[in-house]
């Protein structure tokens, strides 16, 4: 990661410890420090590179990332404005979602590369003089005493460290260290029939995200910052490794066959594995997102597919939920799991929604075979004018709506600078 790394003070102890760097932890870290907690960031990577992520931004999560003072930033650095996104087969729109008929300023989809936004709010961060931060660090450990997380354990030998907490919470992504050390269950449904192989090349920009079948398998396109379109190849779920053992010759083959309009891009600038990256897709959830001192947000608790844009929106929405919870317990010095579970409880029906939306979408823009082939067209165009597609449409571009950033807590004196650490 960018930025100097402050290294904690010989005993220092922090009101909140976030494991993980991303949009989540984050977007929960700044909020935390404008109240006036104390927070260390434990981030295992030294980079802000995250290579095929999800870049795009919907409505909803602009604006919680607008309220935050963050979004201007961001967006100075590059990104692109998407009009919205079309489902086209062989050149035909089945479904045209526009984004510029909603309110604005929030009236598109926000392609904005995550080492931007990453950035930015690293950068706000670092400002803050309670802000500890390290990177290239891994967490292999937890502090735990009386069956309460007290903190983690970071690095190993002579670069070991503990950094106590009154809690930590996981941002660590979807194979979550912290929620394996938790010993938190996790339940991965094999929901999406597909997986999607990613690359990047420099192509004209485009207006819309397209998902479309042009030959062979369906295609997710959007622009990227700076001058690149990002490619998602859909395979059949494990269908990939057969495929990649008849060599990058066979697999480049398929997908020219898939995106004829990039033909000549792909053929010139795929040239090994190297330029590819696998997206295993399924859905998932952690059985609790909460133990006594510790709790689980964005992909660490809850697992999306690519389909719908909705992975980093809904974690900058569980950190703007978790934001007055943590406040409110740090002040009543009660961080148990009861206390904690009410963001579960906030954010749990918002996250199975998406999932229940994402898979209705794969079924509709991505199904294979006969009976698809002809219903998918009917079905998609007959749908897309009801009044009941317009609703999922503001669902899926907005969320939870009712969720705003707590500013009236900014700038609390709940937590006075070396005052004691609430138990």
């Amino acid at each position: 990661m960018s930025g100097p790394a402050r290294p904690p003070a010989d005993g220092a102890h922090a009101d909140v410890c976030v494991v993980g760097g991303g949009p989540a932890g984050l977007t929960l870290a700044l909020l935390m420090l404008r109240s006036g907690a104390r927070v260390t960031l434990v981030e295992r990577g030294r980079s802000l590179e995250r290579a095929y992520r999800g870049e795009i931004l919907q409505p909803g999560g602009q604006a919680l990332l607008d309220a935050l003072g963050v979004l201007e930033g961001a967006r100075r650095r590059g990104c692109y404005e998407h009009d919205g996104f079309r489902l086209e087969e062989r050149g035909r729109t089945l479904v045209d979602g526009d984004y510029r008929q909603l309110p604005a300023p929030y009236n598109c989809l926000l392609s904005l590369a995550q080492r931007h936004l990453l950035t930015d709010l690293l950068e706000r961060c670092l400002a803050h003089p309670r802000f500890t931060c390290l990177t290239g660090t891994k967490v292999n450990g937890l502090v735990e005493e009386g069956g309460v997380v007290r903190g983690v354990v970071c690095g190993g030998g002579a670069d070991g460290r503990v950094v106590r907490a009154d809690c930590v919470v996981g941002a660590d992504g979807r194979y979550s260290t912290v929620r394996r050390l938790a010993g938190i269950p996790y339940d991965r449904i094999e929901l999406f029939d597909q997986d999607v192989l990613w690359c990047r090349i420099t192509a004209p920009a485009t207006r819309t995200v397209r998902v479309f079948r042009a030959g062979g398998n369906p295609v997710l396109a959007y622009t990227s910052f700076p001058d690149r379109v990002q490619l998602g190849w859909t395979l059949p779920h494990q269908g990939y490794q057969p495929l990649a053992r008849r060599g990058f010759a066979h697999v480049k083959g398929l997908i020219l066959a898939a995106v004829p309009e990039y033909a000549d891009e792909v053929d010139q600038q795929l040239r090994s594995f190297g330029d590819v990256s696998l997206l295993d897709v399924f859905a998932g959830s952690a059985r609790r997102w909460a133990r006594d001192g510790l709790l689980l947000i964005g992909d660490s608790a809850h697992t999306h597919g690519p389909i719908g844009a909705q992975g980093i929106n809904l974690a900058i929405q569980d950190a703007v939920a978790a934001h007055p919870v943590l406040c409110e317990g740090l002040r009543r010095r009660d961080l148990s799991a009861r206390f904690l579970n009410a963001v579960a409880a906030r954010r749990r029906p918002e996250t199975a929604r998406a999932t229940r939306v994402q898979a209705m979408q794969s079924r509709m823009m991505l199904s294979t075979g006969r009976v698809s082939a002809v219903v998918r067209p009917k079905a998609a165009m007959l749908v897309s004018r009801t009044p009941a597609y317009r609703s999922v449409l503001r669902r899926i571009a907005y969320g939870d709506r009712a969720l705003r950033v707590r500013s009236d807590l900014f700038q609390s004196d709940l937590l006075q600078e070396g005052g004691p650490a609430p138990g």
